[in-house]
């Protein structure tokens, strides 16, 4: 989905979502990195007021939260629903997906 505000910035993320309710902006976009860009991304959700921006890169799960304009690098979600979720128990079904993406979401389903 592309998310724009129009004559000022538009990007489109891997995954989207809203929580709790459906808005234009989503309060989470998630990015899976290939190349460079990250940066740059930010810069153009941060125009959009995304809330978090989570980056998938080489295996490793970056999250960024906007506070106070800025975004800020958290350890975990600051989203409500979200902010109890076990990020390691989430990448290891994510790598194991890589392989086997039924399996992976069974046996996350089975975890939480």
């Amino acid at each position: 989905m592309t998310q724009e505000k129009e004559g000022v910035v538009s990007v489109q993320a891997d995954e989207s979502y809203c929580i709790g309710s459906v808005k234009l902006i989503p309060d989470l976009s998630i990015e899976v990195v290939f190349t460079s860009g990250r940066i740059s991304k930010l810069e153009r959700y941060k125009a959009l007021g995304v809330l978090e921006v989570w980056f998938w890169e080489d295996g490793l799960l970056t999250l960024y939260h906007l506070h106070d304009g800025s975004y800020e690098r958290v350890e975990r979600s600051q989203l409500p629903g979200l902010n109890d979720l076990n990020l390691d128990l989430l990448r290891r079904y994510i790598l194991m997906a890589e392989t086997d993406a039924g399996e992976a979401i069974r046996a996350f389903r089975r975890e939480i």
